[in-house]
């Protein structure tokens, strides 16, 4: 059974046609319903896949949409879309898969075990992992800030406009699923959750934080291309075990480990032909995930040139993905 994890949510849909696009804040309109005209076709050759707002989810159908396009000529669209209704829009055919999910058990339930309306696409080969860093730089030297409990020696080092007389922990968005404020609370530490406000707008703090070479506490995760930029090291907070993140209220524990997934629509996974079997396939390491996410958000590559540079420096680990 797989580690019980949820990640971000986002509060917008985008839908185009042959594109991706990276977004860097965040909408307010609930678009969720809304649907690709080519989702679900009839005697045609196109797909349509759900991405998420994270850059790495983004990475993964870039490539295969360039893959489905450029050599199985099919006709793709991407339906940017929250992660839990991203889960009705595939088990109703709206969308035919999805490339990375962080653990939903109980969307799995229903739509996996019982309506049996979608069906698991494989392990991507990624390990996914949310924590609490700091900078490299700055635990260097203070080695003791990689353990929880002395976090709040440290307080009055992370304090910030924001936080007021508490030192900051940064997240996202306020719309981002996190343990965050109930593990401040219960393992009684003198921090003040600070909401960025999405992965850009934290990300640019985080950078400017590394710049002038100041101390940070931040929720963040693996795998992220920041990492090659900022060096991060992960506080270390009580052990995962699991349930220990059953109630949402009582969490004091760790994020855990989860194997990142992929999951099809059934009927697409049954008569999606070539296409189906590319994303079955599809299966690559955090490497090579992060390789395709720095050219988009560092480089400033377009997804489908970003895909196209890797496709063509990469082309024995897809050429098995085809067969």
């Amino acid at each position: 059974m797989r580690l019980r994890i949820r990640r971000m949510r986002t509060t917008a849909v985008v839908a185009g046609v042959s594109s991706l696009a990276l977004l860097t804040g965040c909408g307010a309109a609930d678009m969720t319903k809304q649907s690709s005209p080519f989702a679900n076709a009839q005697g045609a050759k196109t797909v349509t896949l759900s991405v998420q707002s994270w850059v790495g989810a983004q990475a993964n159908v870039a490539v295969a949409q360039y893959l489905l396009e450029k050599e199985l000529g099919y006709r793709v669209d991407t339906v940017q879309i929250d992660e839990v209704p991203a889960w009705d829009a595939l088990s109703q055919g709206r969308v035919d898969a999805l490339l990375e999910d962080w653990g939903h058990p109980e969307e799995e339930q229903r739509y996996v075990k019982d309506k049996k309306t979608i069906v698991p696409g494989g392990d991507l080969g990624v390990t996914g992992h949310i924590g609490w860093y700091v900078p490299t730089y700055f635990a260097e030297q203070h080695p003791d800030v990689t353990d929880w409990k002395n976090l709040n020696k440290y307080a009055d080092r992370m304090r910030t406009a924001e936080s007021g007389a508490k030192g900051q922990l940064m997240d996202g968005s306020p719309s981002y699923v996190t343990n965050d404020k109930a593990l401040v609370a219960n393992l009684d530490l003198d921090y003040q959750v600070v909401f960025a406000g999405s992965e850009a707008a934290q990300i640019t703090q985080i950078e400017q934080f590394a710049k002038e070479k100041k101390p940070f506490l931040t929720y963040w995760y693996e795998p992220q291309w920041l990492f090659k930029k900022v060096p991060m090291t992960e506080v270390k907070l009580p052990a995962y075990k699991e349930g220990c993140d059953a109630d949402p209220e009582k969490v004091a524990c760790a994020y855990p480990h989860t194997p990142l997934q992929k999951y099809l629509n059934a009927d697409f996974a049954k008569d999606g032909g070539e296409a189906a079997a590319l994303l079955k396939n599809f299966k690559w390491t955090t490497e090579d995930q992060n390789e395709v996410s720095l050219m988009i958000a560092e480089q400033k590559l377009s997804p489908e040139e970003a895909a196209k540079k890797w496709v063509d420096s990469h082309e024995s680990t897809w050429k098995a993905w085809l067969s």
